[in-house]
């Protein structure tokens, strides 16, 4: 189970319909509903400031969160939707969703690179280029790993790829993307390296084409 699911602090919103959402936003909060479950929908106010700056973060629709708020029982959510001023494009209005731990979500999932130490390619003279830092997927919410794992100690060569086919995926947990084997990782040779390597096959193709030019004569 992912341990750090952050927390979104909202308030009960008192009144509905469009009076309600308009002395909400006067007042600098961004009106919303939370629905699902076996619960009655719950208007709520979260405060401009705070929601706008966790849409600034980016994936704000595929992230769980833990929403509180006094006088309820924190509960996990999803956001369906944000409605945004056409002209402004600033959040006006928010749906979240609540989950079971039976419900399917789509989400990012952080890679986590280990035993980077024992790497037998890095210890050859290899470094390490990070592909891809997470991975979309389709899981339940009552199981959500913290992490995908890639065991670097089992990366033998200079050259050699990380696939996501490479990696044991949690059970019950499916690849959005799943028609083709994506890479996570490489290990390539050093830039300085590859640079000399480059060099020399220059060098070998002057000397082949000069003795070219001599048997020609």
């Amino acid at each position: 189970m992912a341990g750090e699911i952050p927390d979104l602090h909202a308030q009960e919103r008192t009144g509905t319909g469009k009076g309600a959402a308009r002395a909400a936003r006067r007042d600098g909060m961004v009106p919303g509903i939370v629905f699902g479950g076996d619960t009655d929908p719950l208007p709520i106010n979260i405060p401009f400031n705070v929601l706008f700056k966790r849409l600034k973060q980016g994936r704000f629709k595929s992230t769980l969160f833990n929403l509180k708020v006094e006088g309820h029982d924190d509960v996990r959510v999803i956001c369906r939707d944000v409605q945004r001023d056409v002209v402004k494009d600033l959040p006006t209005h928010l749906d979240l969703m609540r989950l079971r731990r039976t419900t399917k979500i789509k989400l990012f999932i952080p890679i986590s690179f280990e035993n980077e130490e024992d790497c037998p390619a890095i210890r050859k003279g290899g470094t390490m280029t990070t592909i891809r830092n997470e991975v979309e997927m389709v899981v339940t919410a009552g199981d959500i790993p913290d992490a995908l794992v890639v065991d670097l100690s089992k990366v033998e060569n200079v050259g050699d790829t990380v696939t996501i086919s490479d990696i044991v995926l949690p059970e019950g947990a499916k690849l959005v993307i799943n028609d083709r084997d994506f890479v996570i990782c490489n290990v390539s040779a050093p830039s300085a390296l590859k640079s000399d390597g480059d060099d020399e096959d220059e060098d070998e193709a002057v000397e082949e084409a000069s003795e070219a030019d001599a048997t020609e004569e």
